[in-house]
């Protein structure tokens, strides 16, 4: 796995798109590997498969017991083979580049590879709340950026703030809330774009619930009561509530009382968090 990594890494730090490209499929392919099993196909169907084995995705619960997943996550933890860090170099790389249809789905296609990361080791996400970094994510919402890159990075902003207050903080604190309100007021935004910072804003406006360092894997430790986990029945430090983000994002724009409420009576993000 540490071959692959540095090899993919090499290709990475290039600025040819070509290679850059190499570099994130064989990225996606060993994620792929991590999140997929192989399973015998039916003897019924074997004609229609041609004898194939089918994939199936993994059950997150499931990844903590598999081989590969737990050494993945081992060297995820440090810095020399942290993907996410790469990808956010090579971000930052890509956005140093003049703008044309290859190096934008180049952008594109980082984020995607970026969200996928963050979700299945969640502890990299605390990279963002690293002002640099999440300036980053804002900087691709920027009016003169592509559609499809402006939807891939309120997704990937999605996959930052999840269960990660601390994040939330930061983005806030560099006026996220005010780049993401404006790229929806603007009139230049395309209705596909909108509708995801709608998504985006009901996803905001969601209470917070931080989960423990490593969740997602298995791999960590019970809240302790005295930091205030959920044992301790009491609200975490550095949560906020809908009531305060919605007084946040209403300095920005109109109606959110509708949002609030909409939010409660669908709840899109599944009852038992609202």
């Amino acid at each position: 796995m540490e071959s692959l990594l540095s090899l993919s890494f090499d290709y990475l730090s290039s600025y040819d798109g070509v290679k850059i490209r190499k570099g994130l499929r064989q990225l996606e392919g060993l994620l792929a590997q991590i999140c997929l099993s192989r399973t015998p196909v039916d003897r019924r169907t074997s004609v229609i498969a041609d004898g194939a084995s089918a994939q199936t995705t993994k059950e997150l619960s499931s990844l903590k017991d598999d081989p590969a997943f737990r050494e993945f996550f081992k060297l995820q933890e440090g810095f020399e083979w942290n993907i996410a860090i790469r990808l956010i170099a090579c971000l930052e790389r890509l956005l140093s580049k003049a703008s044309n249809g290859q190096n934008d789905l180049l952008i594109v296609s980082t984020l995607e590879l970026l969200q996928g990361t963050l979700l299945i080791h969640p502890p990299s996400r605390s990279l963002f709340a690293r002002e640099i970094y999440m300036n980053l994510l804002l900087d691709l919402l920027d009016p003169t950026c592509c559609p499809a890159i402006q939807s891939s990075t309120l997704l990937t902003l999605v996959t930052t703030l999840l269960a990660t207050p601390a994040n939330t903080r930061t983005f806030e604190t560099l006026d996220g809330l005010l780049t993401v309100t404006s790229l929806f007021k603007s009139r230049g935004t395309s209705r596909e774009v909108k509708m995801k910072v709608v998504e985006f804003l009901y996803f905001y406006l969601m209470p917070e619930t931080p989960v423990p360092n490593g969740a997602g894997g298995g791999l960590h430790r019970s809240p302790s009561k005295r930091s205030g986990g959920a044992e301790g029945g009491g609200r975490q430090a550095g949560t906020k509530t809908t009531e305060e983000k919605q007084g946040l994002l209403g300095r920005h724009l109109n109606n959110v009382e509708d949002l609030v409420e909409d939010l409660r009576e669908s709840a899109p993000f599944g009852a038992c968090l609202v």
